[in-house]
């Protein structure tokens, strides 16, 4: 923070329904200005603004009475007024008119993340890059554990202590991973670990089957040779283990530094960046697209979300053909993100995802 800059109070907000409507055209418009520039706005830019006949000194005492209800801040002692994060929360709750997706931006959207044979990662990937190209934020997208019901597996090798696990579920999704196998295993044991499982998983989902095959396995009911057991073991291990039930995929961090102007800023940013690299970040996305339908608007550390004052996360649901949520997608930007442009845009993306996965 600056030399002279003073936080923002912890007051909390009057509701927007006890504000007047003059009151509610200031602070709308400090709003905006604060979306357009980041800069605070002063009573005189305000009075030009307003083309009403209010001096700037009923206007300042305005911005006295929204700063005293915890809507507003000002950053230097001689400064305009800024939106709080709280203030924020309440203006997108209250006042913010939210349009429609522009049809260019729709058909962006489309033919950037139209499927054309790409396995589900693929798609969710280029959504996600295309989301945040279009919003000039970042882009982040939870992406399920695969829990669909398995049509065949196969073992590929790839070289010394390498083999590609393939994966092709019942609705003809394929999904490929890399394990380690041990060295000098032979071709003919990674065709005798994917007849086995073939046999085993087949209409079932990884999970359904794992416990039955550990077991097998590890008692040695099975009729298989000590190197393709290990085979078996370690793809299953490699495809379903681990604690994460979800990914997090991110793109467009770049983004986020484009309105960097202090030290502090990018301390913030980099702190953010550790955050989403977390499971527990992963698991509180998808939560939070849970607990409600629709989009879901998280702003700075008022929302207790990242705790990561400065910034904002607007996250939508996408669900599978059983109307399940399966996964969330969205962007992570400045609180002063255009949030009329981007809302019905998350929304747009993540009913988009739904028909691909569908």
């Amino acid at each position: 923070m600056k030399s002279g800059e003073r936080n923002p109070p912890a007051t909390a907000p009057s509701p927007i329904s006890e504000l007047n409507e003059r009151s509610r055209e200031i602070f709308r418009l400090i709003v905006d200005g604060y979306v357009q520039t980041g800069e605070p706005i002063g009573s005189r830019t305000l009075s030009r603004l307003l083309g009403q006949h209010l001096s700037p000194a009923t206007i300042r005492n305005v911005m006295a009475d929204l700063e005293e209800a915890g809507l507003l801040y000002s950053p230097h002692t001689s400064a305009g007024r800024l939106p709080t994060e709280a203030g924020l929360r309440l203006f997108v709750n209250g006042l913010l008119e939210i349009g429609n997706l522009a049809e260019a931006e729709r058909h962006n959207l489309e033919s950037l993340c139209a499927a054309r044979g790409k396995s589900l990662a693929q798609a969710l990937e280029e959504a996600t890059s295309a989301l945040s190209g279009l919003s000039h934020c970042a882009g982040v997208v939870v992406v399920p554990k695969t829990e669909r019901p398995l049509k065949h597996i196969e073992f590929v090798h790839l070289g010394p202590g390498r083999a590609l696990v393939v994966l092709v579920t019942e609705d003809g999704l394929v999904e490929n991973r890399v394990i380690e196998v041990p060295l000098g295993l032979p071709p003919a044991a990674l065709i005798s670990a994917g007849n086995y499982l073939n046999a085993r998983l087949v209409g079932r989902t990884i999970e359904e089957a794992r416990t039955d095959i550990e077991d097998e396995v590890g008692s040695h009911k099975a009729q298989l040779d000590e190197l393709t057991s290990r085979v078996v073991s370690t793809g299953l291990a490699s495809w379903a283990g681990g604690d994460a039930e979800s990914a997090l995929i991110v793109r467009g961090q770049a983004n986020l530094l484009e309105d960097v102007t202090a030290l502090a800023d990018l301390e913030r940013l980099r702190s953010l960046f550790e955050m989403l690299e977390t499971k527990e970040t992963v698991l509180r996305l998808l939560d939070a697209s849970k607990r409600a339908d629709g989009v879901q608007i998280f702003i700075g550390a008022d929302s207790h979300f990242f705790g990561v004052a400065g910034c904002s996360v607007i996250i939508a649901p996408y669900q599978n053909s059983r109307e399940q949520i399966v996964g969330a997608i969205g962007v992570i930007g400045p609180t002063r993100i255009n949030y009329a442009r981007i809302i019905p845009m998350v929304d747009y993306t993540a009913k988009m995802i739904g028909r691909l996965i569908g």
